[in-house]
């Protein structure tokens, strides 16, 4: 089989497959609920190939269960289009393997016989989840600070159906799910700098769904929902910047909306529902919501004359365009 034929049959961008050893019979089924075995190992794309991690060194294959939020879900992707005993080289870019280092970190860890999780959220404020910490090994750290593409070579051992096993596998918890938000929060940023707007929104969506979960479990309105809640909304602003970018303005005044109704003292909710409005011309809304913008922040003002000049220029254009289109009528 040709390598184009096998990116092909991944379907998924950034990501090339070599098959190094066929498997036999059909790929197996991979729903919800399977559990997967497979060694893995994870090279940089160096002259030497370095090897970050090797499962068959440890002496132990790695297990997951599917659909489980296991952090690095682009291994089930890759695994699912595994047939049992194959072998494959997969490239997979930056955005897919960001999040590596800290899977790696809990995996080794693991395999060191301590607790995968050696941190904990002080009520000091959720600051410091913003800080990055050094993850106590020096080659992840490196990946940290700097993400690379990588090769995974993983070896398909097999895949047990749900009712084939007991379920008690390794899920993610609630810290584990909070130290993921500044990494995906981070690869998003950066995504938009770059002007990926698309693939930024997917970054930001994680990271809000790792917030929610964990915000389930804290009872409304005190203060560690809260806190989490606060970051929730800076994440939503942010893919709501991308929406305004890809031009998905009701997407945008949908959420704005949202954060403003429950907490009506977010600037910048504010700020990005008036441009929404402005792009699809509610003048008075735009105005009403830019005055609020400078009310909330004062120091704002530079940025809302802009704005309110932008709007000024796009109803004069409307009103031309409407004029041109009931002259052509009578």
């Amino acid at each position: 089989m040709s390598d184009m034929q096998d990116t092909m049959l991944l379907g998924v961008e950034g990501i090339k497959k070599t098959i190094l050893h066929g498997g036999t019979g059909d790929i197996p089924k991979f729903i919800t609920g399977a559990k997967v075995t497979f060694h893995f190992r994870t090279q940089l794309c160096d002259d030497e190939r370095t090897v970050i991690d090797d499962s068959k060194v440890v002496g132990t294959p790695m297990e997951i269960v599917i659909g489980n939020m296991f952090k690095l879900d682009i291994w089930e992707t890759l695994l699912s289009s595994m047939r049992i005993g194959e072998v494959a080289e997969f490239w997979c870019d930056i955005i897919h393997t960001g999040i590596y280092p800290i899977v790696s970190k809990s995996m080794r860890r693991i395999s060191e016989g301590k607790d995968p999780v050696d941190w904990h959220i002080h009520t000091c404020g959720m600051a410091n989840m913003f800080a990055y910490h050094s993850l106590g090994y020096d080659d992840l750290d490196e990946l940290m600070k700097e993400p690379k593409p990588l090769y995974f070579v993983l070896e398909l051992v097999r895949v047990q159906q749900p009712s084939e096993y007991n379920r008690e596998s390794w899920a993610l918890s609630d810290e584990e799910r909070l130290k993921i938000v500044p990494v995906l929060h981070g690869q998003a940023n950066k995504l938009y700098k770059q002007g990926r707007f698309q693939d930024a929104t997917q970054k930001y969506k994680e990271a809000i769904i790792c917030i929610k979960n964990v915000q389930t479990k804290e009872k409304s309105w005190e203060a560690p929902w809260l806190r989490l809640e606060k970051m929730a909304n800076t994440l939503t602003l942010n893919y709501c910047q991308c929406l305004l970018r890809m031009e998905e303005y009701y997407e945008v005044l949908e959420h704005t909306s949202d954060i403003i109704n429950q907490h009506p003292g977010v600037v910048k909710a504010f700020y990005l529902r008036g441009k929404a409005h402005m792009e699809v011309w509610n003048e008075a809304e735009a105005r009403q919501d830019f005055s609020r913008v400078l009310d909330l922040d004062p120091g704002m003002k530079k940025a809302v004359k802009k704005e309110l000049a932008k709007l000024a220029v796009r109803m004069e254009e409307k009103n031309q365009e409407d004029k041109n289109k009931y002259k052509g009528m009578f």
